[in-house]
């Protein structure tokens, strides 16, 4: 039994260390031996990420070719002599090539993503002469940004995966991947040359006053579509890593600021409305306002002067802060903050800009006995641009607040279906005479008298408020003496207005008043808008013409084998060509086509490369 016992123990140690002596063989093979192949990474499928446009059809963000350029660490020779080579190819410096190459803890290492057509024909080039060996072209789709910093903040940019990072190609992403590889088009409702007119007075705005930032605004209160909203600084898309969080911000929509004494508009119209004071309610403005609460405790608000007696118009007129304090009193706060919800403060637009903020208005349950006197005059409260034209909605449409959109419709990529988009429905949030009352007010600013006579346009009627709010020190936590936010808004024709413009100065430096400052450079963008959109005024009468015009098509030349003239054709003309396969293209400046390289007539042959320098 004894001798059984040991047999079968000695069959199963001999097994177990047959099993053991297996796994170390297999183990020093694994580590010993050589490597077992593998192939490098396949390329990643391509697929068409849809146009962005503006509202006249021009090119805000396309598609284009692009490469990644890889290495396979297995199948370079001289590391030293591979990374001297793509130095200028790539433009890179060689040590930086070589550390990626012999630091990578993988065999497959990205050297440079996203290099142009012409940078891929060079390294083609070589491969088919047998050198850069290891070397890879990893063809990839990418975007292009042809008005590069214009509305920059607004379109957004993509990621190495041609995904949606930021702006429309982030909130849209979806829409613009498809679902088949193919997607669709977002027109936006921005029209780009409204939008180069607010960027060229915003920075000229931006330098004068060595302001931190500036934001500028324009809409069409009847419809909320916003034609151009300009934050400066900005970036450019195209050079997304030479760019920092500031200037990628989207200002007007997740930026909340105190918005100061533009805001005694919408609490004005608000207790007017409500019935708490009516065009002939009369207060005291002796410089200040000054109440003792039930508490004891002593509230004071200063005024820029002593206005003496005053109504409604006159508060809007003068910027009366101890009026528009005394004002409030005559209402109760949970009304207040109703009205002033009722305006949109407190709550997204939903324009479509992403990571838009709500705002800041306390429920009035968390109020101070200061707090409605200092809201009436725009402190204790933060808003964003967006939402300050969406409430001035309302004082131009005669008391229907219209919520602004910056998407005006995205179509399908067959282009079959077309899905309008809005941001909700219209409403109604003052009685018509109150809106008029207040726009009454409003031009009443721009005379002599008023805080905003710089913002005058002549033959042409603005409503126009004009604004400076202090800055909360982050440190101190208490009101700036320094920082400053200088602000206008302007509604024109103010009889029937069609435009909303509004000026936000951000710490500007030197003068800080809104009405020195600001209404300036509102009045300049009126100016230029007015003769662009063909707002009717004394001098810029409107004329007739038939119901219907037709208007030339804008295509890009017919290519049938050889070279074409594109003497004379503007960028937007030949953007398109850049999708066709059989074409390599290049597009060198801005405008229109100055020259061309080879000249017309010559030959397309698949080497041919044209080259078009535009001025």
């Amino acid at each position: 039994m004894i001798d059984n016992r040991a047999r079968r123990f000695l069959v199963f140690a001999s097994l177990f260390a047959l099993a053991a002596l297996s796994l170390l063989i297999r183990y020093a093979t694994l580590m010993l031996g050589p490597a077992p192949r593998r192939d490098p990474p396949r390329s990643r499928s391509l697929s068409e990420r849809g146009p962005i446009l503006d509202r006249n059809g021009r090119f805000l963000a396309l598609q284009t070719r692009l490469a990644n350029i890889s290495a396979w660490r297995p199948e370079i020779g001289d590391t030293e002599a591979l990374s001297q080579e793509l130095a200028s190819i790539l433009e890179m410096p060689a040590d930086e090539i070589r550390e990626r190459i012999s630091l990578s803890s993988s065999d497959f290492v990205y050297l440079k993503k996203q290099v142009d057509e012409s940078t891929i024909r060079l390294i083609r080039g070589l491969k088919d002469e047998g050198r850069l060996r290891g070397v890879a072209v990893e063809p990839i789709v990418g975007r292009i940004y042809p008005e590069r910093n214009l509305a920059s903040q607004i379109i957004g940019f993509t990621g190495d995966e041609n995904n949606g990072l930021a702006g429309i190609e982030y909130a849209f992403d979806k829409e613009l991947a498809g679902d088949g590889g193919s997607g669709g088009s977002v027109i936006l409702t921005i029209d780009i040359n409204v939008q180069y007119i607010l960027e060229r007075i915003a920075a000229k705005t931006l330098t004068e006053n060595r302001a931190e930032a500036v934001m500028l605004m324009a809409m069409d209160p009847r419809t909320g579509d916003v034609l151009g909203s300009a934050s400066l600084p900005g970036f450019d898309p195209n050079d997304i890593r030479s760019s920092g969080e500031t200037g990628r911000m989207d200002r007007p929509a997740i930026w909340a600021y105190e918005p100061g004494s533009v805001f005694k508009v919408f609490s004005l119209a608000a207790l007017m409305d409500s019935g708490a004071i009516s065009g002939s309610s009369t207060f005291i403005c002796n410089g200040r306002y000054e109440r003792i609460t039930g508490g004891g405790e002593r509230i004071l608000i200063n005024c820029l002067g002593a206005h003496g007696r005053v109504s409604p118009r006159e508060i809007i007129i003068f910027s009366c802060n101890a009026g528009a304090a005394y004002a409030s009193d005559q209402l109760g706060g949970a009304a207040f903050h109703d009205l002033l919800r009722d305006f949109g403060f407190g709550s997204r637009t939903g324009a479509g800009n992403p990571g838009e903020t709500a705002g800041f208005l306390r429920p009035v349950e968390r109020w101070s006995d200061r707090s409605k006197p200092t809201i009436a005059m725009g402190q204790e409260i933060a808003v964003s641009a967006m939402q300050m034209i969406q409430a001035a909605t309302a004082i131009a449409n005669d008391g229907l607040m219209v919520p602004p959109r910056i998407v005006s419709r995205i179509v399908s990529a067959e282009g079959k279906k077309t899905e309008s988009w809005d941001a909700g429905p219209a409403r109604r949030v003052l009685q018509g005479e109150t809106a008029r009352a207040m726009r009454d007010y409003m031009v009443d600013v721009t005379s002599s008298i008023g805080t905003g006579w710089r913002a005058n346009v002549e033959d042409l009627s603005l409503a126009v408020k004009t604004g400076t709010a202090q800055i909360i020190d982050p440190v101190t936590r208490a009101y700036s003496n320094t920082d400053f936010i200088a602000s206008c808004i302007a509604l024109l024709p103010a009889e029937s207005p069609s435009l909303i413009l509004y000026l936000v100065i951000i710490k500007p430096r030197g003068e800080i008043y809104g009405g020195r400052i600001a209404a300036p450079a509102i009045r300049e963008s009126a100016e230029a808008l007015v003769d662009y959109l063909g707002i009717p005024r004394g001098r810029n009468p409107q004329l007739t013409h038939p119901p219907s015009v037709v208007i030339p098509a804008d295509r890009p030349p017919r290519i049938d084998g050889r070279v074409p003239d594109f003497s004379g054709l503007a960028k937007r003309t030949i953007l398109p060509l850049l999708l066709r396969d059989d074409l390599h293209i290049e597009i060198r400046g801005d405008g229109w086509v100055r020259r061309q390289s080879p000249p017309p007539g010559t030959t397309i042959t698949p080497d041919t490369v044209i080259v078009l320098e535009l001025e």
